[in-house]
């Protein structure tokens, strides 16, 4: 599967961004999806994660509450609405697909362990100001 994320850019804290993140090659209704970020000069984190249907979702504790990811089998697209953004919020946001296949469907172990996703989108870059 190939990723393509997009809608990142300046934002001032308090803003809102949504983030979309476009697939193609397989059956993207076939895959676990997660978001991932990574700010400057640090390690890669989880952000959230959604299962096939969308009826599951998994959030890192730093975004609860404020994000939301949400998806479009039918648009083969993977949203993250971003709400409430702090100038930590500032990075590199990278979408994802599972790694690991069972039954014709991925999914991961793990959600939140980025080792657990095969494919990466190129990252949007989201900047918060105060």
């Amino acid at each position: 599967v190939q990723l393509q994320a997009s809608g990142g850019g300046p934002v001032q804290a308090g803003g809102s961004l949504r983030l979309s993140c476009a697939a193609s090659g397989r059956t993207f209704s076939s895959y676990v999806m997660g978001w991932f970020r990574q700010a400057p000069g640090k390690e890669r984190e989880f952000v959230a994660a959604i299962n096939w249907s969308g009826g599951s979702t998994y959030y890192a504790d730093s975004v609860k509450g404020r994000f939301t990811i949400s998806r479009d089998n039918a648009k083969n697209t993977v949203y993250l609405q971003m709400n409430s953004l702090k100038p930590e919020d500032t990075a590199v946001y990278y979408c994802a697909s599972a790694r690991y296949v069972d039954g014709g469907r991925y999914y991961t172990a793990c959600p939140y362990l980025d080792y657990e996703y095969e494919y990466w989108g190129q990252g949007t870059l989201v900047t918060v100001s105060s």
